[in-house]
């Protein structure tokens, strides 16, 4: 089943993807109080998900896709997590970006741990959206992830069980500005380079989601989905899920141990080979960036203008 989030005539509403268009979720429900978001169907629990399935498609409530405006499909998470390095090609061209080459063990995934961050909601934005230049950088970047969608509470499960607590799965891609216009003439400090790196995360509209979040039942083997990044047609991105470090599960029950995860959150399980920072060819004014991820779609995004001025700190 294929949830999404959408706008049509003014109004947010979510509803079921079919070969029809959308059914309207709230206008289908055979009860009374119907779920008014994606989130708000998975708060409720499985019975409420086992309802949304029974809904029968009619023409008087389905709404042709290309009548509405999909958004998100979760429009403003309780949290955004993303992992850092989880492909071990990304790794290697990260650190030879910086100067170094980082060795790697043949098992990094039982070698190292998995590097998890957080990300503000305003981060997210939908398909079809133009993803605004910050004005404190200079240089933009794509990351084509897998996005997890969390189910239900989840807290301190193994990897064992850690499916049972997901939703589904969408696309996300982080972008990612590789450069911090208030860096010149700073003193240097221990921690600056990771708190800057962790600050190019987090503008608005830098975690685009979507098409629609396609429920876990629907994908018969999550490491093994293949993964392709395009920038105005051009392949940058071309890899596989099944060449994470850490697995979806590893990843579920590695945050779950730090925090409750919750119906609604996303987590970004990294990014593979191929981003702008490792050639230098970075993202440009206009640039559309087409995510897809086999079985979920395409995500398809267009780069602002680029700032005429740029943000510098107060003297």
């Amino acid at each position: 089943m294929k949830l999404a989030t959408y706008l049509l005539d003014g109004a947010v509403s979510c509803g079921v993807v079919t070969g029809r268009g959308i059914l309207d979720i709230p206008a289908s429900w055979k009860n009374a109080d119907p779920p008014k978001s994606i989130k708000e169907i998975l708060e409720r629990g499985p019975a409420c998900l086992d309802q949304v399935r029974q809904l029968a498609p009619s023409a008087a409530k389905t709404v042709p896709l290309d009548r509405v405006k999909l958004l998100g499909p979760i429009p403003r998470p309780g949290k955004i997590l993303a992992l850092a390095g989880n492909y071990s090609e990304h790794i290697k061209e990260a650190s030879l970006h910086r100067g170094f080459q980082l060795g790697l063990s043949d098992s990094p995934r039982r070698t190292t741990t998995p590097r998890p961050f957080m990300m503000p909601s305003t981060c997210v934005v939908g398909p079809g959206e133009t993803v605004a230049w910050p004005v404190y950088s200079e240089q933009i970047d794509y990351e084509l992830e897998l996005a997890v969608v969390i189910g239900r509470n989840a807290k301190c499960v193994t990897a064992q069980d850690a499916p049972d607590y997901i939703a589904g799965y969408t696309i996300a891609n982080d972008v990612s500005a590789r450069s911090v216009t208030f860096k010149k003439g700073r003193q240097q400090r221990p921690w600056d380079e990771f708190y800057d790196w962790l600050n190019g995360k987090w503008a608005d509209g830098f975690c685009p989601t979507g098409p629609w979040l396609v429920t876990q039942d629907e994908v018969a083997d999550v490491q093994n989905l293949k993964m392709v990044l395009k920038v105005n047609g051009e392949v940058r991105q071309n890899a596989n899920t099944g060449q994470m470090i850490y697995s979806v599960a590893d990843i579920v029950s590695f945050l779950s141990h730090l925090m409750t995860l919750e119906p609604g959150d996303v987590i970004c399980t990294g990014t593979p080979s191929g981003v702008g920072m490792a050639t230098g060819n970075f993202l440009k004014a206009g640039d559309r960036i087409e995510c897809s991820i086999e079985g979920l779609g395409e995500l398809a995004n267009t780069l602002g203008d680029r700032p005429n001025q740029f943000y510098q700190p107060l003297a």
